[in-house]
This record gives C-alpha cells, structure tokens and sequence, in this order.
C-alpha cells in the first residue's frame, strides 16, 4: 500500500492550474500552425497569426493565454493501492485557491447559479474520480472557458435517428455556436451511457491528443467525416470565415441501454487547455 499526502496532490494541482493557463499543449501549438498553413483566406490567416502571437507570447512572460481561466475541471486516476492522507475534495480545492492567488488567475467561480455571488478564488473544482489497477495517482487539470461551455449541447437521440441524426445533430451544434467558442474549436462528443455520462464522455474527448484518431476504425472515420463537414460550415477563426472552424473532432463511447442513444456535444475554444502529471 503507497501512501500519497494531500499536500502533495494540492502542490500538483496548484502548479498544473497556473501551468495550464499560461502553456498551451505543443499538440494544439502544432495543430494551430498546421491548419494556418492550410488557410488560402487572408482574414483567417491573419486571424490564426495573432493567436499563435497570442499564446506565444504568454507561455514567454508567463501570463495567462485568455482572460477567462476558466472553470476546474479535474481528473484524478486513483490507483486502488494506494491511500491519500487527508480529505481529496480539500486536498484539489485547495491546490485551486492557491493557483488562482498564486498565478493571478481570474476569479470565475459564483457560489450559488441563481443568487450568484462570486466565491473569490475560482473553487470548487469540478472534479471527476475514477478507481484503477496499481499504485499510481494521475492528475489532469482542465480549466474551461464559458464562452465554449456555453455553446455544448445534449440530446437524447432515438435508436432509430441512427448514425444520420447523430452526424445531423453534431453539425447543428456547432453551426449553432458560430463564432461564440472562439473558433477554431476542438469538438469533444460523446455517445452512449445515460444522460449524464454521454456529457463527461463528450468532456474527457476533449482531453486526447489532437490529430489521433479514435481506436475503433468506425469512430475514427466518423470524427475524420464530421471534422471536414464542420470545416466546410465556412465559420472559420473567430468567425471571419475560412477553412479553419474546428481544429479536431474527438468521439468517445460506451455501451448505452437498447432504447437510447445519447450524444453530447462539449465544445472548447482553441484554446484548448490541460495538463497532466503522475504522481
């Protein structure tokens, strides 16, 4: 049995918050720069040049890449031999407040969804815990923009809507977001379970490296299909037209209950940001 303190999960949450904010995974750098290369419309090449300036030169002072921090949304991967010394909500809501204090993070977070009431210092997290085999402990941390959040979309698709309706309603979602996620957006869907799982299917999508393909062929050809349909709305960067609406499409499933067929669609900005670490 490994023994993991809480202080050490809050220090790792602490630094991949900031780290995420400020640094924009090499994976989205390059995919940004490959699809710039790609534009034959001006405004959309210059629109894709000043986000590449953008996160440049946050990552060089070490700055926040958007003003909007985001959300927490944390993934911990809990090896089910090992024991965390101490509360684990505590432990992240902790490594979060420290984050936002200590990075200079925008305080994003109400207390209450109606009342409002901002809590200060971006927490609680959202956090999402899965048991595994063996000894390790993996931290993923995602902030998450509202202006994409905003535009994510659920349905309860019938069985008999079938790949059609689940390619139609992808579309309809994010030719509804238009320019509202900052295009180029990455788009996470997620297919099966219920309700809700479908949602933190579409979310975990969004976690993957760009440019690689679903493990099912199936899949795999369905986010190649939807990313050059999505392409073609002609939204483009920040919505000035172009070849560049989406960056990537990411599909994740799970087996779902013979009379359903849920899909959710998470969209992020392309500012598509997380870090991981093992502890």
């Amino acid at each position: 049995m490994r023994i993991i303190e809480a202080a050490a999960l809050t220090e790792t949450v602490k630094e991949l918050f900031i780290k995420a904010n400020r640094e924009l995974p090499q994976d989205v750098r390059a995919c940004i720069r490959a699809w710039r290369d790609r534009e034959t419309w001006p405004a959309a090449r210059e629109t894709l040049d000043r986000i590449i300036e953008n996160f440049e030169l946050a990552d060089k002072n070490q700055i926040p890449i958007c003003q909007d921090t985001g959300m927490a949304c944390v993934f911990l991967e809990i090896g089910n031999d090992i024991y965390i010394n101490g509360d684990i909500d505590d432990a992240v809501n902790e490594g979060i407040r420290r984050a936002c204090r200590e990075g200079y993070l925008r305080a994003s977070v109400v207390s209450d969804p109606v009342r409002r009431g901002n809590t200060g210092d971006n927490t609680p997290a959202v956090l999402y815990v899965d048991m595994v085999k063996g000894e390790g402990l993996k931290v993923t941390v995602a902030p998450k923009g509202f202006g994409s959040e905003n535009m994510s979309r659920i349905k309860m698709l019938s069985p008999s809507d079938g790949i059609e309706g689940l390619k139609s309603f992808v579309l309809s979602a994010v030719k509804e977001a238009g320019p509202n996620p900052c295009p180029p957006m990455v788009v996470g869907v997620g297919v099966g379970g219920t309700f809700d799982r479908a949602a933190l299917l579409s979310k975990k999508a969004l976690l993957r490296p760009l440019g690689e393909p679903n493990s099912d062929p199936f899949y795999g050809e369905l986010e190649a299909e939807l990313l050059e349909k999505i392409n073609a709305l002609g939204i483009g960067p920040q919505g000035f037209g172009g070849l560049t609406t989406a960056l990537a499409v990411a599909i994740e499933t799970m087996p779902t209950h013979i009379a359903a067929l849920p899909c959710a669609v998470n969209i992020n900005c392309h500012v598509s940001r997380h870090a991981q670490r093992e502890l």
